[in-house]
């Protein structure tokens, strides 16, 4: 039986809510699985509430396997990917309410969501902060000061970051650009070199393109920084200098929210130690901008 039949069997059998549930999947599906992907399902089974919080990384780490064995037993169960598999667990185990944000509850007013959102935000950048790391943040910004030409990468949630940051920095007359399409990533990745620098935004860091893009750059020779979720993940491996941001009330959601304003504080910080390492310039270089812009006004 392949793992759409038995994905057919196991929603037929739950009717008539029509909720297939991931876990009994995993569970009729283990005793026909290859040694290590059976070892895969198993701590999955077993520890399903820790792997929502997981990056695939980790869990290849935590079950002695590879990557790519994670990204198999998804495909044997029916699934595009780990990701996917994150959002089924979820949706298994967690109040449905907690995926628009964790700490809801469908009873709330309108008060306690604008109370429970803030708070999240608030955590977020406290936690950011007591993350920072100086001498990260330092050689960061040496390496965007001594590179001739920045690129920015961010897909999804993350490309409003990245062009932010590009946005920034060419405020402060530096040669910086977003690159947001995938395929122009790659190419444009391949194309940087050592006076290039490569910062990439992904929250999970586990994006395919994003990854591919900034494995693609550093081979090329440029440095690279990486902006994304404290723990270990595909990311971080293709980076020079990691730049860590805590969010909490994305350990059930796909995509970020208080993670953003993480990521935004944090590059507010980068690109004002950029500016106060040579003030003068920078100064003038914003009031140039400021000038631009300000023709464009009523």
């Amino acid at each position: 039986m392949t793992a759409k039949q038995r994905l057919a069997v196991v929603k037929r059998a739950e009717a008539p809510e029509e909720k297939t549930s991931i876990l009994t999947l995993i569970r009729h599906s283990s005793a026909g699985l290859p040694p290590t992907a059976r070892r895969i399902a198993t701590y999955i089974d077993q520890h399903a509430q820790d792997v929502i919080r997981m990056s695939i990384t980790e869990l290849a780490e935590q079950t002695e396997a590879s990557e790519g064995s994670v990204v198999g037993l998804c495909q044997r169960l029916g699934i595009d990917g780990f990701q996917e598999l994150k959002i089924l667990l979820s949706r298994d185990l967690v109040d449905p309410v907690r995926m628009i944000q964790e700490d809801l509850r469908e009873s709330d007013s309108v008060s306690d969501v604008a109370e429970h959102v803030f708070a999240a935000h608030i955590a977020s950048l406290q936690e950011t902060r007591k993350l920072l790391v100086s001498q990260s943040l330092t050689r960061a910004v040496e390496i965007l000061r001594a590179a001739r030409r920045i690129e920015v990468y961010g897909i999804g949630s993350s490309g409003p970051i990245a062009q932010d940051l590009a946005y920034r920095l060419l405020q402060l007359g530096r040669d910086a650009k977003v690159v947001s399409d995938s395929h122009i990533q790659a190419v444009s990745a391949a194309m940087t070199d050592s006076s290039t620098a490569v910062v990439t935004i992904s929250h999970s860091g586990s994006t395919r393109e994003t990854v591919l893009a900034t494995r693609l750059a550093r081979e090329a020779g440029a440095r690279t920084i990486g902006i994304t979720k404290l723990g270990k993940s595909p990311l971080a491996r293709y980076c020079d200098i990691v730049l860590h941001t805590i969010a909490n009330e994305t350990r059930y959601r796909p995509e970020a929210m208080s993670s953003r304003v993480a990521q935004l504080a944090l590059i507010d910080t980068l690109v004002s130690c950029c500016a106060l390492a040579d003030a003068k310039r920078s100064v003038a270089k914003l009031e140039l901008s400021a000038r631009i812009i300000a023709g464009k006004r009523f």
